[in-house]
Formats: structure tokens, C-alpha cells, sequence
């Protein structure tokens, strides 16, 4: 779907494939078209739309990534599967976060961890099958799922409840045709942590059903107590469970695209098909780079994680002297904010929030069904100085006076 006021572009006499022109266009480019409405008036933009890192990589970080930009070794192609080095040291830092037996041949080194997620999903299920996806969703995942004729399945999460799925609501839901449950967790848009014991009872599920259990842990290193779930600390994690992390987040480095992915050796041999087939290898350099990075940046991301978690208390504050406003879930880099102006289309909401507000944050529509009346804010992009200043704009918007206008809502971080 193109942004409202273009027409798709055309090849004439060639047809595309008819999945991929059904799946949504990027949101994080159309949502940013609508600054172009905003004059400045309210003061400087409050960027609250992208999840990325509101502060720079580690000097040191970006000493070593210049220096090996400029070497051979980085030039050249390297493992389909990661750099033997990374693959090694991601499995020492994983077996010890989880309290696991992790190995290098449970690794594969990624472009990014969309990529891990449709590497995957593609090992897993194919055209006329079904992936279980919690609702609110992760565009990106829906968009993958759509293009690969792969029907996301929703599994409603409400407000009440926290948005962290059910197990048990997962069981009735499940058919045959479902061949993984993806959860997301810290959850992108909510923020949501899923307690251990969540993660644990969709595990169990997920092994009665003979199905995949793919988790998507982008966020852990922002969770509040650095405890993430126990889930692969068990002897059978390799029969069902997938894990995929992305380095971009914790070591703010997206534009280097590194990601992960945990999983059983037989389905990591397999998966290096896909990968030989997609991109050869992901990027060498910050691959060469992170096997020091993974162990001597520790204090300095504990330190990123504390101002995060400043960031979100800042939020918090900021939301609650608000009338109408609310928040429904907050956590990592995101908060799923209710707000008071309930009906009508919340893209055309959002936009008039940025050209009369410079406040640009996405809408509920962006992550899933059933999502009017929600906002997803990113809250790590901007400071707490920056945040401080959300009271005033927020309480200062007015939805009335603005013919509604139809603005596309399709399915960046």
C-alpha cells in the first residue's frame, strides 16, 4: 500500500508477485513524511517514533570499527553461519545469562535481527501455513509472514492483562496449520516483560504441539533487573525454543545490521541455506569488532540500561498529570500509551499530533487489529530533558478544527 497522495510505482507489462504487493509498506518512512506538516512552532521536534538508541556507540567502539573497516580481512566474504570468534562468545554470554549449554554450532550470525526472524520463520513454515502472532504485533514480523504467503495468526493481548499473552489462550486458538508461536518480550510496541513462568508455559505448549517457539529477546539488555527468562535453562530447550537477539540496540550500532539466532544445531545447518542464499555473511566488520565488544562494554551497557530505565520513569511522570492519557504497558525503549481522543483514524491522529505538536510517535493501527486508541511512543530515542517538555504539547493538542483526512496505515523498528 502506498502512502496516501502517491501511486504505487509500475513496471508496465510485468507483474508482480501478488503477496508481495498485499504486504504493507514500510511505517517508520511513512510516519516520518508527516513531519514535513510541522513549522516548528511548538518547539524543536520530539522524535518518539524509531526504536534507537538516543545516545553514540562507546568511543573505543567506534575506534575499533574504524580501524577494521580499513583492513583486507574486513573486505573479504566470511562464514555463512558468523565469524567463528562472535559465534563463540555470543554462546559463552547466552549459556551464562540463561544458565545454559549453549555452543557455537548453536549460533548463526545474522544481518540484523529481522533478518534472524525471517531466517526462521522461512526454516519453519512455508505458503498455506500459520505463525502465532501476540497482538499488539511487531510490524515487521507481520510483513515477513505476509510476503512468504504465511498467515499470522493473532493472539488478542489486552490492556488488563498487561499485553502479555496467554498460554491458554493460545491452546484454543492453535490448528494444525500453526507451525510456531513467536513472542516478543521486552515486547515491541508495549514494552511488556513476559514473566518467566509466561514463557515457560508457552514452552511447555509449544512441546505438546510438536511447534516452534520463536522469541525475539531485541530488548533484553533494558530490562530493569537484567533477568531475562529461564526458558532455555533447561536440558530440552533445543526441541522447540528459537531465540533471536539483535546487537544493534545495546551496542548502538543499527546501521552495522548484526543480529542472532539461537537454535538446535540441525535446524542452525539448515538455516545456513537460507543465509547462503540471502546475503552470503553479515557484515564483517562489526563482526570482528563484537568479540571484544561482548565482554569489555559490560559496565558501559549497565550504565545505558540505568539511564533507560531513567528515561521511562521520566515518561511515566510525564503521562500521569495528563487528563485522558494513559499508560497501558511500559518497559525497555517503549511505552503503548491510551489516549483521550477515542474513534476516527489514529494515523490521521498522529499526524496532526506532529504538525501541530512536533511530538511524532506511531499509532496503534501500525501493530495489529483491535489497536485503535493506542499510541506507541519510544521513549529511548530522546532525553529526559526532552521528555519533560511532553505535558505541555501533549495537553496542548486538540483533535478537533482538522477535516479528517484518510492516511494510510500499513505495516524500521
Amino acid at each position: 500500500m502506498a502512502p496516501v497522495g502517491t501511486e504505487p510505482h509500475r513496471a508496465p507489462g510485468v507483474r508482480l508477485n501478488s503477496l508481495l504487493s498485499r504486504t504493507a509498506s514500510p511505517p517508520i518512512a511513512e510516519a516520518r513524511s508527516w513531519v514535513e506538516r510541522y513549522d516548528g512552532s511548538a518547539g524543536p521536534l520530539i522524535d518518539l517514533s524509531q526504536a534507537v538508541p538516543g545516545y553514540p556507540p562507546h568511543p573505543e567502539l567506534l575506534d575499533r570499527l574504524g580501524e577494521v573497516a580499513s583492513t583486507r580481512d574486513a573486505a573479504a566474504y566470511g562464514d555463512i553461519l558468523g565469524d567463528a570468534a562472535l559465534r563463540a562468545v555470543y554462546a559463552e554470554l547466552v549459556s551464562k545469562l540463561y544458565r545454559a549449554r549453549i555452543g557455537p554450532q548453536n549460533v548463526a550470525v545474522t544481518a540484523g535481527c529481522n533478518q534472524a526472524f525471517f531466517v526462521a520463520v522461512l526454516a519453519l513454515a512455508g505458503a498455506g501455513d500459520a505463525v502465532m502472532l501476540p497482538t499488539p504485533w511487531y510490524f515487521n514480523h507481520k510483513m515477513a509472514l505476509d510476503m512468504l504467503g504465511i498467515e499470522a495468526m493473532p493472539l488478542p493481548c489486552s490492556a488488563e492483562c498487561g499485553f502479555v499473552p496467554s498460554a491458554e489462550d493460545a491452546r484454543r486458538l492453535l490448528t494444525d496449520r500453526v507451525r510456531a508461536i513467536v513472542l516478543v518480550t521486552p515486547s515491541n510496541p508495549t514494552g511488556a516483560v513476559y514473566p518467566t513462568a509466561t514463557v515457560q508455559s508457552f514452552k511447555l505448549l509449544c512441546l505438546e504441539r510438536g511447534i516452534a517457539l520463536v522469541i525475539d529477546e531485541t530488548y533484553r539488555d533494558f530490562i530493569a533487573d537484567g533477568s531475562p527468562h529461564g526458558a532455555l535453562g533447561h536440558a530440552d530447550w533445543a526441541k522447540t525454543v528459537i531465540q533471536l537477539y539483535s546487537f544493534s540496540k545495546a551496542y548502538c550500532i543499527p546501521g552495522h545490521r548484526v543480529g542472532a539466532l539461537v537454535a538446535d544445531a540441525a535446524i542452525v545447518d539448515e538455516i545456513a541455506k537460507i543465509l547462503d542464499t540471502l546475503q552470503i555473511c553479515a557484515p564483517r566488520v562489526p563482526q570482528i569488532v563484537l568479540p571484544w565488544a561482548i565482554p569489555a562494554l559490560a559496565d558501559w551497557r549497565a550504565a545505558n540500561r540505568a539511564e533507560i530505565l531513567r528515561r521511562a520513569q521520566a515518561f511515566e511522570l510525564a503521562i500521569a498529570g495528563l487528563d485522558g492519557w494513559s499508560i497501558g504497558s511500559i518497559g525497555a525503549y517503549f511505552a503503548y500509551v491510551a489516549h483521550p481522543f477515542a474513534g476516527g483514524d489514529d494515523a490521521a491522529l498522529c499526524a496532526r499530533l506532529v504538525a501541530k505538536q512536533g511530538v511524532l510517535c506511531l499509532p496503534g493501527s501500525y501493530f495489529g487489529p483491535a489497536q485503535q486508541g493506542f499510541l506507541r511512543v519510544a521513549f529511548a530515542n530522546v532525553d529526559v530533558a526532552e521528555i519533560a517538555r511532553l505535558p505541555a504539547r501533549l495537553a496542548g493538542f486538540r483533535l478537533d478544527a482538522d477535516p479528517a483526512r484518510r492516511i494510510a496505515s500499513t505495516g524500521g523498528a
